[in-house]
């Protein structure tokens, strides 16, 4: 396949559109969290740093660069170094192909609002997930830190076991689009949304997103009462940033593949397809922060149980049940 001029440079023009969207959406989302729960238990978020606190996230990132970066004696110095990357950069190269609006035609040119249409996109998507857990098995094991390994051995566990069950809950999806390619997955609700035909696939897959988020009740790799801070404990300055800014880009691009799969992407009425498509993301990134401000942590054998013995066997039983519903519909 050959590319164009005029290929290239819509190639980088999404790209820049994405990380730009994509990164200042994390900023404020971490905003919008501490403004949100400062709602729900009733006092006053961050409202100093410009009108209604909107600079924040500006006074965090100089605050996170100008701080000292500090590097463990006994660390293992690359490793160190390259884990708060590993945990941010599959989370962002993931948003390659989701996509988040209906192709259009542009001087007589097809452009479609995905960086690459890739035609084993779910699969793409996966295969970054499962890289994304070493970020946190890195972090914690090159700190030489008993709380951090700790927290990273917490995390490896958790992350490749709701990454099974997440895996199988998206089984019924490709079942019913006959397709890895999320555009296509995409098309095939342009009726109606998976979430109407699979609400247990759908409940499987929110639940474990939120566990690979590693987000309340599902924080046991950090658990502040009882690791510090977990797996990035010895982390300070921008590198601790990474790690912390990594989380939020998982919520948009995790929502976004949610939105994807169930919600049926950017379809709906009266609504641009984008404005539909950063609509229903938003609206998962307000739930995850709900679920913060309202559940407690799981205790780490309950985590386990409800991922192996409920959430799994539910996942295989919906798949059964879906293609014994397909033969019958043929």
């Amino acid at each position: 396949m050959r590319f164009t001029t005029i290929d290239i440079l819509l190639l980088l023009v999404k790209l820049l559109l994405i990380y730009a969207v994509v990164l200042t959406g994390a900023a404020y989302l971490v905003f919008a969290e501490r403004k949100i729960l400062a709602w729900m238990q009733d006092r006053k978020g961050p409202n100093r740093v410009g009108p209604f606190g909107l600079l924040q996230p500006l006074a965090d990132l100089i605050k996170m660069l100008t701080k000292e970066d500090l590097l463990p004696v006994a660390a293992d110095k690359w490793l160190y170094l390259l884990a708060p990357a590993m945990a941010s950069i599959p989370a962002i190269m993931t948003f390659a192909v989701i996509p988040f609006g209906a192709p259009f035609t542009l001087f007589g040119q097809t452009v479609t609002m995905q960086v690459s249409d890739l035609n084993i996109g779910m699969l793409f998507f996966m295969a970054l997930s499962s890289i994304a857990v070493y970020g946190v098995a890195l972090g914690g094991w090159a700190s030489n830190s008993k709380y951090a390994l700790l927290g990273s051995i917490r995390g490896l566990a958790q992350l490749i076991s709701y990454e099974l069950s997440m895996g199988l809950s998206l089984v019924p999806v490709v079942m019913l689009s006959r397709s890895f390619r999320l555009s296509e997955i995409v098309n095939a609700q342009a009726d109606l949304p998976f979430i109407v035909f699979q609400p247990l696939a759908f409940a499987i897959f929110f639940i474990s997103i939120v566990a690979e988020c590693k987000r309340v009740p599902f924080d046991l790799p950090e658990a502040e009462g009882e690791l510090v801070a977990g797996f990035h404990t010895e982390y300070s300055g921008m590198r601790f940033g990474l790690f912390f800014v990594g989380e939020y880009i998982n919520i948009i691009v995790l929502g976004g593949l949610a939105t994807t799969f169930f919600l049926g992407g950017w379809h709906g009425p009266l609504l641009p397809p984008p404005v539909w498509f950063a609509v229903k993301v938003l609206a998962f990134a307000f739930v995850f922060i709900w679920i913060r401000g309202t559940l407690p942590r799981l205790r780490y054998d309950q985590l386990m149980h409800f991922g192996w013995k409920v959430l799994t066997p539910l996942a295989l039983l919906n798949i059964v049940v879906t293609g014994w519903w397909l033969i019958l519909n043929k």
